[in-house]
């Protein structure tokens, strides 16, 4: 067949009408214009729209939603009106039962691309969602510039661009991080402190991270910078003090020139406690600026109990927690099995994990900094084998070095959190070879978005 002939080609700005067919990985609608993909973010399956041409690539176009001529039932008034122009908020204008629907198929279409051994059997759950999908997020990440006129704006990107857009309220947020950011956002304009302008890389503040702790109301303020100074430093924690007594930690990150990363390596204490507490399955986690912790505090717990649920304790295993952050995973179950070990690559995550055990006076576990592939085979060599196994990888998924030591050793019991159902799916495919996979879980922590958290069960062959 000769390519040449049904190449589609259209121009920037061009605009025609598609039907759209489904929802994109990111959430975005797609539907095709003479056989070639369309992706139009803010558009919804059934819906017949208006689009306009903004990027003609060789396989997809993509393009901006002009007009809805035909609505979804399930289309709805997002909760934020600037919802479709930046990322993180691209389910809003669909209603929650759908968005719960659609993190399943999420899973279902990735099971469909990479075919691991069984996937057609597997038993994919109905999502488990929030009651109120509001109000949940206990970090801002905010990015700080000047706008035209001077004034300090601060929030995070336009899509596809480094265009900030200043976000004075968000319905997501849980509401004292953003009574936070504002304040924060005003002392800064008040105190004249430079920020970043990205085109001549100079100034110093670039980023604001708020994070508080849901169950004690205690927030750590980051400020992330260009330079180790921080001008007007005691005049901004003075007004700290006298005006957010609900901030109890102040620190500094440093990360110096352009960069698409958003931390430093160096990160230094400002003022007050180093870290906040946090409260998880009645467990007391102190946090420090770079650990992580999910976003959502209500259906972290959630989630956990999912995950427990699926590994099915019985108090005699060897519990190996691998990615383990702050050790909110191993520590929530610790009192279930003889012993927990876990690991994560950040050193100031394990401290925390090391801290909270001691915090909570649980005996039975240790956390080492490292990665799981390297510190599993050397406990192993030590003597140390276990029969049950929990992890929580990122969303590049599992290491194909861990992949290889698991299927080495194959915990009897073994569970996999994923935040990536394209990056379960991938793994999957080699794990089947010695686990049949019992059901999947997804569980809704990330409300108004496309990210999809799941809970695997295994059962060993």
């Amino acid at each position: 067949m000769d390519n040449n002939k049904t190449e589609v080609h259209v121009n920037f700005g061009e605009q025609f009408t598609i039907q759209i067919k489904r929802l994109g990985i990111n959430g975005e609608g797609i539907g095709y214009y003479e056989r070639k993909l369309v992706f139009v973010p803010g558009a919804l399956p059934t819906e017949k729209v208006l689009v306009e041409v903004v990027e003609d690539l060789k396989n997809f176009i993509r393009a901006t939603l002009v007009n809805v001529v035909v609505k979804s039932k399930d289309r709805v008034d997002p909760v934020d009106s600037y919802a479709n122009k930046v990322g993180g908020f691209e389910l809003e204008n669909l209603a929650y039962p759908a968005q719960l629907a659609f993190k399943r198929d999420i899973i279902h279409d990735s099971l469909e691309k990479y075919q691991p051994t069984g996937y057609r059997k597997f038993k994919l759950l109905p999502t488990i969602g929030m009651d109120d999908p509001t109000g949940y997020r206990n970090k801002a990440t905010f990015q700080i510039r000047e706008d035209r006129n001077g004034n300090v704006i601060a929030g995070l990107y336009k899509t596809r661009s480094h265009e900030v857009v200043d976000l004075k309220t968000s319905a997501l947020q849980y509401p004292l991080t953003m009574k936070v950011m504002r304040a924060i956002v005003t002392m800064i304009q008040d105190l004249k402190i430079p920020v970043y302008n990205e085109e001549k890389n100079a100034g110093i503040i670039k980023t604001v991270v708020v994070r508080a702790a849901v169950a004690t109301n205690e927030v750590q303020v980051t400020f992330i910078t260009q330079s180790k100074k921080l001008l007007k430093k005691h005049q901004l924690v003075e007004r700290i003090h006298t005006e957010l007594p609900e901030v109890v930690s102040i620190m500094q990150n440093v990360n110096p020139g352009k960069t698409s990363l958003i931390w430093g390596d160096e990160t230094v204490h400002v003022d007050g406690k180093e870290t906040i507490t946090e409260i998880l399955n009645g467990l007391k986690f102190d946090l420090s600026a770079r650990a992580f912790l999910q976003v959502n505090p209500t259906m972290t717990s959630v989630l956990y109990k999912e995950a427990f649920k699926a590994l099915d304790l019985k108090g005699n295993e060897k519990l190996v927690d691998a990615y383990s952050g702050v050790g909110t995973i191993g520590l929530s179950v610790a009192n279930q099995v003889r012993e927990v070990r876990g690991m994560d690559t950040i050193k100031d995550a394990v401290d925390d994990a090391n801290a909270n055990s001691v915090r909570n006076g649980i005996i039975n576990t240790l956390y080492e900094v490292g990665e799981a592939e390297k510190l599993l085979p050397l406990w192993i060599e030590d003597g140390w084998r276990p029969n049950a196994l929990i992890v929580d990888p990122p969303r590049t998924g599992l290491a194909d070095s861990l992949i290889d030591t698991i299927l080495e050793i194959v915990p009897k019991k073994f569970v996999y959190i994923s935040c990536n159902p394209s990056t379960l799916a991938r793994d999957l495919v080699k794990l089947t070879q010695k686990y049949n996979v019992e059901y999947i879980q997804s569980v809704d922590l990330i409300p108004q978005t496309a990210r999809c958290e799941c809970v695997v069960k295994f059962k060993k062959k």
